[in-house]
């Protein structure tokens, strides 16, 4: 990861069974390493590959995401 990296949004679902929790905290302490802008939300739910998330606990993601970058 270097300063050049893009800044990133990155949301996770709490316990999805595909792809552990753990490889977003591993991201955001990399972007935070490399003093990247990035916001990292963990959020309710066991599901993977949610898209939109519409109508779960992680559909809150599009939301913070508008908030996001509306302060980039």
């Amino acid at each position: 990861m270097t300063p050049l990296a893009p800044p990133s949004f990155v949301w996770h679902t709490a316990e999805d069974p595909v792809v552990p929790v753990q490889h977003s905290y591993l991201l955001g302490m990399a972007l935070a390493a490399a003093q990247v802008p990035h916001e990292l939300h963990v959020l309710p739910g066991d599901v993977h590959g949610v898209g939109l998330a519409e109508g779960e606990p992680a559909g809150a993601w599009t939301a913070l995401c508008a908030q996001w970058l509306g302060r980039l």
